[in-house]
């Protein structure tokens, strides 16, 4: 076995009992991923993001989706004003962009996350995946806690905004400042 598939099945050993023992993991197969979102409290700022980017129809829909959350200190790390220029009507595409970026489609367990090197997102692009000795990343941000199930997909908490290139973004004001802040 080489050293990349031993640190790999370590690491999904680790992620796989997170999982079992995650508290949010029972009471959120009841309730939507966007329910879900609403109701952990550290996700304001996304479930703000995606109301003024009008998904959340999109997200409450059948799916199912494989959503990867920053929370709201991850949207806290990007550059001072950034967040407020992302909300405002004019900034609608480049902020749908950006979510659209953290979506997959289909319900991929954290088991799914790992066993791939890449992954496809409704943006269009795809996000990379790197099992490392300090966890596991996507493109820059470290997944912090999987596998919060919900009625039409699963949620995979991560520490870090991720932006995609400029070649699906649209370029405003506040895509430079979003841009550096990887």
């Amino acid at each position: 076995m080489t050293l990349f598939k031993i640190i790999r099945t370590a690491s999904l050993a680790a992620l796989v009992a997170a999982a079992l023992f995650s508290p949010q993991r029972a009471s959120a197969q009841e309730a939507d991923i966007v329910d879900i979102a609403v109701d952990a409290g550290s996700f304001t700022t996304l479930v703000a993001a995606l109301q003024a980017a009008e998904l959340v129809d999109v997200l409450k829909g059948d799916g199912p989706f494989t959503v990867f959350a920053p929370t709201d200190d991850a949207f806290a790390k990007l550059p001072e004003g950034t967040v407020d220029d992302l909300l405002l009507p004019e900034s609608k595409d480049l902020l749908t962009s950006i979510l659209t970026y953290h979506v997959v489609p289909g319900r991929l367990l954290s088991g799914d996350v790992v066993a791939a090197d890449a992954l496809p997102t409704v943006n269009g692009l795809d996000l990379s995946i790197e099992v490392t000795d300090d966890g596991v990343h996507v493109n820059d941000a470290t997944v912090t806690t999987v596998d919060i199930e919900g009625t039409n997909g699963v949620i995979h908490i991560i520490d870090t905004v991720i932006i995609p290139t400029a070649a699906t973004a649209v370029e405003s004001a506040s895509w430079g400042s979003a841009k550096n802040a990887q």
